[in-house]
């Protein structure tokens, strides 16, 4: 399994303070089918919890999943300041998840190399560059 997130994602972990373990975790969760909503098309919303605190006071997030293969955080919100996503921003997820799917490993290398996506390795530590 392997799990990315995109710069807007990363930019938006490093505020919130939330860790690469913290990601793994979530990613673990679906792993094992425990997945907070399943929204098709390969995307899927997940709770992370908030440093010090529960995944129900914690973050949401968009991920582009496929099981046993990639994981690709893309967009993340606290429940205080969004309840959810609008139909028309999921539609453009779905778009954006079968495009990012259809990259190969080479693709996704030079998109990392061009700062759009980080790779989330399972230290603990906070998302950096």
């Amino acid at each position: 399994m392997r799990v990315y997130c995109n710069a807007w994602f990363a930019r938006f972990a490093r505020k919130e303070g939330l860790s690469a373990q913290a990601l793994w975790d979530t990613i673990e969760r679906a792993e094992v089918g425990l997945i907070d909503a399943e929204l098709g098309g390969g995307v899927i919303k997940q709770r992370i919890a908030r440093s010090g605190g529960g995944k129900s006071n914690g973050f949401r997030s968009i991920v582009f999943y496929k099981h046993r293969d990639r994981a690709f955080f893309v967009y993340g919100f606290s429940k205080s300041t969004r309840q959810n996503i609008r139909d028309d921003e999921l539609e453009q997820f779905r778009m954006a998840a079968k495009l990012v799917f259809s990259f190969s490993d080479d693709q996704i290398a030079q998109l990392i190399e061009k700062g759009q996506f980080e790779e989330v390795t399972k230290d603990g530590q906070e998302i950096s560059k």
